[in-house]
């Protein structure tokens, strides 16, 4: 089953706690849709700049793409 991790990106001195922030939204509609993965989370690129992430199966991209409009995407290896 392939994985893709949707990346919202934050920029400027409070990136990392709005990135955290966003990451409870995205926790509540996993809950709310019922999606079989729950795997978020938040880096910290450098100090202005933060992501915080989804990871969704393939076929529940477009579904979640369209709804949450991340900036971006990628595949997701499990490190």
């Amino acid at each position: 089953m392939r994985q893709l991790k949707l990346i919202w990106d934050f920029r400027g001195p409070d990136a990392f706690k709005i990135a955290e922030h966003h990451v409870i939204h995205l926790k509540e509609y996993i809950t709310s849709e019922k999606l079989k993965l729950n795997i978020t989370g938040v880096e910290q690129v450098h100090d202005a700049h933060s992501i915080a992430f989804l990871v969704v199966k393939n076929s529940d991209m477009p579904k979640v793409r369209d709804a949450l409009k991340p900036h971006r995407g990628q595949v997701y290896n499990k490190e």
